[in-house]
């Protein structure tokens, strides 16, 4: 009964974790990229950018981001290791967003809302 618990606690623990860092990583050899859209809805405005990451071993090539409706980002070329911060266009739908480049990655990621702090911004 005592084992049944634990590894109950433990699987509880894995999806909390996984579910308050749902940033969404694709693998390939040495091709890797984090990618994490976000929206944060203020009293004025919605405040949106999508972060992407190169978490592999070699530079990223041909990276496309498409933020839907048309609206689409090219970067040529990120290194191992680089972030790089992205808006989408004004008047966008902020639903989801596609990140293609070289080496076989591609990745499809909604939009997450970030749990919001208390004396932050928007709280």
């Amino acid at each position: 009964m005592i084992g049944c618990g634990i590894g109950g606690a433990a699987a509880i623990i894995i999806l909390v974790v996984t579910m308050a860092f749902p940033g969404s990583t694709t693998t390939t050899s040495d091709s890797s990229i984090l990618v994490d859209p976000t929206k944060e809805k203020q009293s004025l405005f919605t405040l949106a950018r999508v972060m992407i990451q190169n978490t592999g071993n070699i530079p990223l090539t041909n990276i496309t981001i498409d933020y839907g409706g048309g609206a689409k980002d090219f970067i040529p070329t990120l290194k191992s290791g680089k972030t790089i911060i992205l808006s989408p266009p004004d008047g966008n739908s902020l639903q989801f967003v596609r990140v293609t480049a070289d080496g076989g990655i591609d990745v499809y990621k909604a939009y997450r809302e970030p749990v919001a702090m208390p004396g932050m911004m928007g709280s």
